[in-house]
């Protein structure tokens, strides 16, 4: 029997932390632990849908949508949009979007190198990474494999694998500081020579490869994997700490921490006036540029099929999305207290204080005043607190999905998060009071309704 992250005989963490805040975070925490790579949160949220009565929906298929249903359907097997279809006419769309891809390292085909005796695996960025923290981990490979089998009248036929090696896999060292004199200065990482992982001694022909080690452990020949999709994580466990454990710690909090609150939010709302719609694209840390990304039309296809499923005019369409309002998620920048000077000199986010509501005159971020005005509001009915992020004037910040999202689906939109330390790396924190006041910003926000007057 696994052991709770939480250690049971901790002071609690402050006046208003209580176990309902202790179990969202845990829940955060244990959700992420199981879902090494985009396949997996995919796979993970599916599993927990069809637990609570959605129905599966095929792209390739014609749908056959009614009033009162509960449905998803996956793209890519790394995307995801669930939505509830209230029993009566709607007149809006209240939307959630997050995204399922963090900054790692991708396996590049063919990936055994051979050197100075040992074998190591060629690996290439993924996303916007701090490389330093990678180094003396214990790591492991997580992703998907594709798998041939027989093929007729020209009809070919794949499978897909998930793949998750369980165990401590690989790991890429250091070089000791007596032949890195300058280490501590800044030393740039040349990511092709020092980030190889080192897999195994090169013991000759007797070698196993990675994908011998995949195929077993998908319970497949080696010969019938065609491609693949693997990615490198870090095995450090999830944990609570701090003196009182009021903060969080784990891989991925960017954005799984976002993706899987607004997700229970999403499943806890309801709303009788409103398609409810939860999103959980990948490639965001990449730009988008895909078909399951923030930057398709997968938002928009999905919006369509259920306008037209439910006999609604094109013009209907546009007028619902006129009146629709969508969430981005997606963490944000906490103060540093070894940093500040890197942080804006009155809107300092913190740990453990609530909803941060994202701004940016660059329009990186879609909050505006009527945007913010409306989440504000909504923070204020769910009794959770809020906080205001803008970067410090000299320093650009990065961008998110909601303006992504808006270039396919003009909606009012605003852009969220929850503060956190050390985005980027793979080992990163924030606070455990936060969770809970994601989940019920978001429940709250399913619920109402955006109404501006003109």
């Amino acid at each position: 029997m696994s052991q709770p992250l939480f250690t049971k005989n901790a002071k609690a963490y402050t006046a208003c932390m209580n176990t309902e805040h202790k179990n969202s975070a845990q829940n955060v925490l244990s959700f992420i632990k199981k879902s090494p790579s985009c396949f997996h949160v995919i796979k993970n949220l599916s599993e927990e849908l069809k637990a609570n009565g959605f129905e599966s929906l095929d792209e390739r298929k014609e749908w056959k949508l009614h009033e009162g249903g509960k449905y998803f359907v996956i793209r890519n097997n790394s995307s995801i949009i669930s939505f509830k279809i209230p029993k009566t006419p709607f007149g809006r769309f209240m939307i959630t979007s997050s995204h399922s891809d963090s900054p790692s390292f991708k396996i590049k085909e063919n990936p055994e190198i051979k050197a100075a005796g040992y074998i190591k695996l060629n690996v290439e960025k993924y996303g916007g990474m701090i490389i330093a923290p990678w180094f003396d981990r214990p790591l492991s490979v997580a992703g998907r494999l594709i798998i041939k089998s027989k093929s007729e009248d020209n009809r070919i036929h794949l499978q897909e694998k998930l793949i998750d090696i369980d165990r401590d896999l690989v790991l890429i060292p250091n070089l000791a500081i007596h032949m890195n004199r300058d280490v501590n200065d800044g030393a740039k990482i040349n990511v092709q020579n020092e980030v190889a992982p080192i897999f195994t001694a090169d013991s000759g022909t007797d070698n196993k490869s990675l994908i011998q080690i995949l195929a077993e452990a998908a319970d497949v020949d080696a010969e019938s994997v065609v491609s693949s999709d693997l990615f490198l994580y870090n095995r450090t466990a999830p944990t609570f700490w701090g003196k009182d454990n009021e903060f969080i710690a784990s891989t991925k909090l960017d954005d799984l921490e976002c993706a899987y609150t607004t997700f229970k939010g999403f499943l806890a709302a309801e709303n009788t006036d409103a398609v409810t719609m939860h999103c959980v694209f990948d490639n965001e840390e990449v730009g988008s540029l895909s078909r399951q990304g923030a930057d398709s039309t997968f938002l928009r296809d999905t919006l369509e099929r259920i306008s037209n499923n439910l006999g609604r005019t094109h013009e209907s369409f546009l007028a619902t999305l006129a009146n629709s309002f969508m969430v981005s998620a997606d963490n944000a920048h906490a103060l540093d207290p070894n940093y500040s000077d890197k942080a804006d000199p009155v809107n300092r986010p913190a740990v453990n204080k609530g909803i941060v509501i994202k701004f940016n005159a660059a329009q990186k971020y879609t909050s505006d005043a009527i945007s913010s005005a409306f989440f504000k509001q909504v923070c204020q009915n769910a009794g959770v607190p809020y906080q205001i992020f803008t970067n410090n004037s000299n320093i650009a910040g990065g961008s998110t999905l909601g303006n992504i999202s808006n270039s396919h689906v003009s909606i009012p939109s605003v852009d969220i998060g929850l503060a956190q330390w050390a985005m980027h790396s793979p080992y990163e924190s924030a606070g455990a009071l936060d969770p809970l006041y994601m989940e019920k910003a978001i429940t709250a926000f399913y619920g109402s309704t955006f109404e501006l007057e003109s």
